[in-house]
């Protein structure tokens, strides 16, 4: 599945460049045009060689890299939810919602090295496995997508209903919302073996292959308005959040400086994860909005290779630095450390 472009430095060959075009994630799109061996009834372009007999294909060094970064996601996303499970004081709604972005990122880190073990390892990969791969992928970025919306929701209500937050927004509500996101996430993720898939028509592949291009732009499209979404329920959380701190000025409570201080972080921690998430996912988005299998290989590798890294980076963003994750970290490490805060929780810590 994961056809990645020849090695650096390899001369230039069309047949061979048809065959190894980066698509979904870490996989490959072959052009839009079948290759000779394809045309001569050889099998589709993307294979490795007709009927598996071909020489092996070199190991291309994006592919490592996509497949290092998969390694490195999916160690991170796994420890803290290692540390969300153990951790009995992290039960809190919004804890629910960091576990669902660390479930969706270590579904995504695996699915890279998923798509790295069909491309070199299973020789040649059959259809099911390759098009479960692609499905696994879309299923977790979608979730991925899914949960910064989701924390996005939360920060909004816990600050525009903040008198009866705490009451509606019980532990039970978020999980049930939760479950159900990931259920709408795991149908995008059936569209591959149900038809949305491109491995009888090679012509009619994405760069995000086996999707198709008219599919491809389907999902590029709902990407950029949930995204869209997102940003317009950020602008209504800073208009809320300046009028807190206007009315936090005039009444000069130390209760309120509190709070506008858990405010202004939970401001700058939402920040760092939408302006990096739209600076890692948006540009690859376009490019899979306007962009075929025809497009050179390397414009697609780098652009999914920063999309891969936004999982990586997720983690440091909103769970390495909420201090109760630290401090349930240096106790599971050393057994030092602060004892974990009992105050309660809100959406303005994530």
């Amino acid at each position: 599945m994961l056809n990645g472009p020849a090695a650096m430095g390899e001369p230039w060959q069309p047949q061979s460049q048809q065959q190894r075009l980066p698509a979904l994630g870490n996989a490959s799109a072959p052009s839009a045009r079948p290759s000779a061996a394809a045309e001569e009834g050889g099998g589709p372009a993307g294979t490795a060689a007709p009927g598996g007999g071909g020489p092996a294909a070199a190991v291309s060094p994006w592919d490592i890299a996509l497949c290092a970064t998969g390694t490195a996601v999916a160690g991170e996303n796994a420890l803290v939810l290692a540390v969300l499970f153990y951790t009995p004081s992290l039960r809190a709604p919004m804890f629910v919602l960091i576990g669902s972005l660390a479930l969706a990122d270590l579904l995504a880190g695996i699915g890279l090295i998923v798509n790295f073990a069909l491309r070199y390892l299973l020789r040649p990969p059959s259809e099911a496995a390759e098009l479960g791969a692609a499905g696994l992928l879309l299923a977790a970025f979608s979730a991925s997508v899914c949960s910064l919306l989701a924390i996005t929701v939360d920060r909004y209500l816990s600050l525009y209903n903040a008198l009866t937050y705490h009451s509606e927004r019980t532990l039970g509500f978020t999980c049930g919302a939760v479950l159900l996101m990931w259920l709408l996430c795991l149908g995008v993720g059936l569209l591959p073996p149900l038809g949305w898939h491109c491995l009888r028509d090679q012509s009619a592949c994405s760069v995000l292959r086996p999707v198709t291009k008219d599919n491809a732009a389907v999902l590029a499209v709902t990407f950029l308005l949930l995204f869209a979404l997102m940003m317009q329920l950020y602008l209504q959380i800073c208009k809320i959040a300046f009028r807190h701190a206007q009315q936090i000025a005039v009444q000069h409570q130390f209760i309120a400086t509190a709070q506008a201080t858990s405010t202004r972080k939970g401001l700058s921690t939402l920040s760092l994860i939408l302006g990096t998430f739209a600076l890692c996912w948006i540009p690859f988005a376009i490019y899979s909005l306007v962009a075929d299998s025809s497009y050179p290989a390397v414009y697609t590798y780098s652009l999914a290779l920063p999309a891969a890294c936004n999982s990586l980076i997720n983690p440091i963003i909103y769970a390495f630095r909420n201090p109760d994750i630290q401090k349930s970290l240096w106790l599971a490490c050393c057994g030092c450390g602060p004892a974990l805060s009992s105050r309660p929780r809100t959406s303005s810590d994530v």
